[in-house]
């Protein structure tokens, strides 16, 4: 399939006719196949050409042999779509065998040891990485902004972070065909290692390693929920699971998911969050419309004591519909699982999967703000949102089944988020592994490594619960990936002219990218100060 350009170009030699020595012509020097683009590990040697002796040859070869069968015959004949769906059970047979050529150190590592993904990939998992559990809190922001300007600021960001991503689709290979796969190596390119250890490194570490923590936090507690939901009068069990066995239990399922070994293996995962993200906000918004607004419930905004308290709760509000729009540090990561030539650049069906996944993205998010703040007004909960709202006002007038059907649906979107949140954590762990020992990590090691990963992110869930209540000053720290370096890197990298459209656009969302999150850490930090966190260590709630 030409739309998708999901294959590699393999030119196989099939046998024909016999000549004689006299007929037969000089056989000339055949070149290898067009090589992908490099990692920025390799070489920056120009791309290999493919040579037009060896096209004729493929070509007469397959005119000369119509009936003939290839090795590879029997799989044209499956959906290209479907494919990616039986690796993790591949992988998981050969026990996480690689089959790379050993001369390329990017061939050992999860992030690029498979390149043979495609459009539909990149749908399902940029969908599953930019649909998550912060999208539920969005009606609360609208409760401080109002129905006006919610929905304009909800716009913006949209179209906002869409840009950017398409800035990050564009830099994926912009210098010198160099492919840039990870975040943080394009970041190195355009400012250099020390601009990268200040500005990028921690709050890439946040959205991977941090996103997991709070996967952990609210698959555990959401568990809890619908045993409580499940048992409500009718259980004997005299000493339920505390939260932190809670956490436990998930954090066992999502390790033993974990251990698949690379980006493109977890595809089908993938497609399994990206369609229960779909499924919960879909039966909350209609849940919500049908049952109708909850007596008390106004679309009054809420009025603070003071300009000052009005002033920050406002930039805090800001900071929600920011932060509901994650996953542009995974972009570059999943476009790198893609195929790659001079003919066929991988931007052109990652940006098609990416489309696709944003339209279901707005289709989700735009009901689920709005449809939310009309429902439950000023009363919906400041933690939780509309998962907490669901629970607290239709718990009596909803079915059980529906209540554990959307629980379960957030638990499994949880587990399979965390497989593509932790995948640059894997790689860079073993990527310390194939530095020192150059060679690719063995199977027992990519299994403690993943356990150690997934048990330390246990641990501080755990130790520090009051994670959550540092979330506005987080957002504003991590703000940047999202909606101002993409801008500042490609005035870098590409350098459009002095007086161009593309310097002013830029030049113009990356300052106000940077005041945003000047300010939005600043309200962050009024908003400990100003409401206090209740330290508890190990006592999670």
């Amino acid at each position: 399939m030409d739309e998708i350009y999901g294959g590699k170009g393999e030119i196989s030699s099939l046998p024909i006719t016999p000549r004689s020595s006299a007929m037969a012509p000089p056989i000339p020097p055949i070149s290898a196949p067009p090589s992908q683009f490099h990692s920025p590990s390799l070489s920056r040697s120009p791309l290999l050409l493919e040579s037009p002796i060896h096209q004729e040859t493929s070509l007469s070869t397959n005119i000369h042999t119509p009936n003939v069968k290839t090795p590879n015959s029997r799989l044209s004949l499956t959906p290209r779509f479907l494919t990616p769906l039986g690796s993790p059970v591949r992988k998981i047979i050969r026990m996480t065998k690689l089959e790379t050529h050993h001369d390329d150190p990017d061939n050992w590592l999860p992030l690029t040891e498979s390149r043979n993904g495609n459009a539909y990939y990149a749908a399902f998992h940029t969908l599953c990485s930019g649909i998550g559990i912060q999208a539920l809190v969005l009606p609360v922001a609208f409760t401080i902004l109002g129905w006006t300007w919610g929905i304009i600021c909800l716009t913006i960001a949209f179209l906002w972070q869409l840009y950017t991503l398409w800035l990050l689709v564009q830099l994926h290979e912009s210098v010198d065909g160099t492919r840039y796969s990870r975040y943080l190596d394009l970041f190195t390119a355009a400012y250099g290692a020390r601009a990268r250890k200040i500005l990028a490194t921690v709050s890439i570490v946040y959205l991977s390693a941090g996103t997991c923590i709070a996967l952990i936090i609210i698959g555990g507690s959401t568990m809890k929920l619908i045993h409580q939901t499940l048992c409500a009068g009718t259980c004997s069990n005299p000493k339920p699971l505390t939260p932190a066995e809670w956490y436990l239990v998930f954090t066992c399922i999502a390790v033993v998911f974990s251990q698949l070994p690379n980006l493109n293996s977890i595809a089908g995962v993938s497609l399994i969050g990206a369609v229960t993200a779909v499924g919960y906000c879909t039966i909350m918004v209609v849940v919500s419309i049908i049952k109708g607004r909850i007596p008390g419930a106004t679309d009054d905004t809420i009025d603070e004591s003071s300009d000052v308290l009005k002033i920050f709760s406002q930039l805090n509000a800001l900071g929600i519909i920011a932060f509901a729009f994650r996953g542009h540090n995974l972009v570059l990561e999943i476009q790198g699982t893609l195929p790659s030539s001079e003919k066929y650049p991988s931007k052109v069906p990652m940006w098609r999967g990416v489309k696709l996944a944003y339209a279901i993205i707005a289709m989700c998010l735009f009901p689920l703000a709005i449809g939310g703040y009309w429902a439950y007004g000023h009363m919906i909960p400041e933690n939780g949102g509309m998962l907490s709202a669901l629970f607290a006002f239709h718990s009596r007038d909803t079915s059980k089944t529906v209540l554990v059907l959307t629980g379960s649906a957030i638990v499994v979107n949880a587990v399979c988020s965390f497989q593509i949140y932790g995948m640059p954590s894997f790689d860079d762990m073993e990527q310390r592994y194939t530095n020192r020992f150059h060679k690719a990590c063995p199977w027992w090691v990519r299994v403690l490594t993943r356990l150690f990963f997934g048990f330390i992110n246990f641990f501080v869930a755990v130790a520090i619960p009051f994670l959550g209540s540092l979330a506005g000053l987080i957002r504003g720290l991590a703000l940047p990936i999202t909606l101002v370096y993409p801008c500042f890197m490609w005035i870098s990298v590409k350098k459009p002219k002095p007086y161009s459209a593309m310097r002013y656009i830029n030049w113009g969302l990356g300052i106000l990218g940077i005041v945003m999150t000047c300010i939005l850490v600043a309200a962050g930090f009024f908003t400990v100060i100003n409401t206090g966190i209740k330290v508890s260590f190990f006592k999670p709630k």
